[in-house]
């Protein structure tokens, strides 16, 4: 273990040891460096931080500069959600692509190669998968991020992911316990409810996350919903019947329980992020998730102090957070000891480049058919960004269209615009509409109904949740707007 540069008491090391902060820049700033020396064993992160893989290796480099056993943590699911290719979309789709195709083997490779690339640039801790099973298609922050509503197919691809991504050395982070996937708010914004009995949340919600434990995850990330269930008075993250009597305790889990971001407004709305962060360490939790949106040294200091003032106070047991901070520290030496993956078998040389778009193209469900089509006009319906998302990255057609047909138009229109607009604009040409979680926005289903009423040779392209009947002369649902999504779907429209 690296021996600190600028050594503190225990219980300030420790209370260091348990936080995941993140910052700005696409280099660690002076602070981040010397609270790392001084105890902090793990970093968080995000889009804002990366702008190619030389820097990010560079980063983490960095970092380990101070201390050789850093965690670098990440918000890497592949498909929607990325950070490695925040600005180009990912070469990887997502857990509903995945699922769509169901061969666990595909998932397993495709996580592997995927944590492979994440290695490479330094990164050991990825807060990925997603192994909530999306009951509720109306849910606003899951959705494509799910492997599906099927509670066994969930649970096959979650292990399946773990394994993947564990094989290339980087430990997953299996969440959002006890499972997301029944809500119908964003706990970015408030609250989510989950209104189901004790055998419903066995059969349906537990069992992805029992198939990731037996798999061997090594960590956990607790989820900011209420279960009145297990527990009527507060959400996971803070709740002890949850952490330690439902998954300690009844599923036996020992690795490491990480919470989703304490500045989401689910915690920081009503408890406050410090004593948010007190009451998670209490519950049993071992690490506390910061960064998304608060990204100083004096947030760092604020939850720091707060964790030393609670045990000081007798709030919190002092031998809780040393087995938080012992906890932390463990999976930071199993990541240090963990050898990289070799390259998916048969892969071209440097890895596996092409079996991101390999699972994109088998996920494609295409319905319908027309010939071939010539510089066209995409028009993108687009809702307002999934805060988990963000609005950064680009998704849709439009690009790896053009790219194949020389010629090709394109727009964005947003909620309140109308098909009129969308055919004046696209003139003589077929129109390609795009849409992400039709079913969701209304608006969507209407300005599509009146595109096909006025042009039956409309393709649609469904990169969302694939509810809606389908629409057009091509219809094509994609299971998720990641870029290799995009590509395999402007194949089928080239080729007509």
């Amino acid at each position: 273990m690296t021996v600190l540069a600028h050594p503190a008491d225990t219980l300030t090391r420790d209370a260091l040891a348990v936080l995941q902060p993140g910052f700005e820049g696409t280099s660690a700033p002076a602070w981040l460096l010397r609270r790392v020396s001084e105890g902090l064993t793990a970093v968080g992160l995000f889009g804002r931080n990366i702008a190619s893989p030389e820097q990010l290796a560079a980063l983490t480099a960095q970092l380990r500069a101070e201390r050789d056993d850093v965690l670098v943590a990440i918000d890497e699911e592949g498909g929607d959600v990325t950070r490695l290719e925040v600005r180009g979309g990912s070469s990887f789709p997502g857990n509903l692509a995945l699922g769509s195709v169901d061969d666990t083997g595909l998932t397993r490779d495709v996580a592997r190669e995927l944590g492979r690339r994440l290695a490479e640039c330094g990164v050991n801790l990825n807060w990925a998968p997603s192994a909530d099973v999306n009951s509720n298609p109306d849910n606003p922050v899951i959705g494509v991020r799910s492997f599906g509503a099927d509670t066994g197919l969930a649970a096959r691809h979650t292990a399946a992911y773990v394994e993947g991504l564990q094989a290339a050395g980087v430990a997953a982070c299996t969440k959002h316990f006890p499972g997301h996937g029944d809500t119908n708010v964003d706990s970015h914004h408030a609250l989510p409810r989950i209104d189901v009995d004790l055998e419903t949340l066995a059969v349906r919600e537990l069992v992805p996350f029992r198939a990731a434990i037996e798999a061997g995850t090594k960590a956990v990330m607790s989820a900011h919903i209420l279960v009145p269930a297990l527990d009527p008075v507060r959400p996971a993250t803070l709740s002890p019947q949850v952490l330690t009597g439902l998954l300690r305790k009844e599923l036996g889990y020992e690795g490491l329980i990480v919470t989703d971001g304490m500045e989401m407004n689910a915690i920081a709305g009503t408890y406050g992020i410090e004593r948010g962060s007190v009451l998670a360490i209490a519950a049993g939790a071992d690490a506390i998730c910061v960064g998304g949106g608060l990204a100083d040294e004096a947030t760092v200091l604020r939850l720091r102090d707060a964790l030393v003032a609670a045990v000081r106070e007798g709030v919190l047991p002092e031998e809780r957070l040393a087995d938080a901070a012992a906890r932390v520290r463990a999976l930071a030496e199993w990541t240090r000891s963990a050898g990289p993956a070799p390259a998916v078998p048969g892969a071209p040389e440097g890895g596996a480049p092409g079996i991101g778009l390999e699972a994109a193209r088998r996920a494609l469900v295409v319905s319908g058919g027309r010939g071939p089509v010539s510089a066209p006009y995409v028009a993108t319906l687009a809702p307002v960004a999934n805060v988990a998302v963000g609005d950064e990255t680009p998704w849709g057609v439009a690009a790896e269209l053009a790219a194949l047909l020389p010629g090709t138009g394109s727009g964005v229109y947003p909620r309140g615009a109308a098909a009129g607009e969308i055919l004046a604009a696209a003139g003589e040409r077929t129109v390609v509409a795009v849409v992400r979680d039709a079913h969701r926005h209304p608006w969507m289903a209407e300005v599509l109904d009146a595109l096909v009423a006025a042009r039956p040779d409309t393709v649609v392209v469904e990169m969302g949740l694939p509810r809606a009947e389908p629409r057009g002369a091509l219809y094509i649902a994609t299971h998720g707007a990641a870029r290799v999504c995009g590509r395999a779907a402007a194949e089928v429209i080239a080729r007509g």
